[in-house]
């Protein structure tokens, strides 16, 4: 990616992973859904803020690994 020539890692957080890996991407965070990738709105509440907090703390980890 052209952001991470500037050695400036990218994370993205995304519903269809060998398709990120395909154009290039090299941090890619399995989402929760196509319709809603930062969400699961089917769990109640409590847990849907557990499942957020967990995908922002794999995002924030995969930008601390060196590629």
């Amino acid at each position: 990616m052209e952001i991470e020539r500037l050695d400036i890692p990218v994370a993205q957080i995304c519903t269809m992973i060998p398709v990120a890996k395909e154009v290039g991407l090299l941090r890619a965070i399995p989402s929760g859904g196509i319709v809603s990738p930062t969400g699961k709105p089917d769990l109640p509440p409590e847990k849907e803020k557990e499942f957020r907090r967990e995908l922002i703390r794999r995002a924030l980890e995969a930008l601390q690994q060196n590629v």
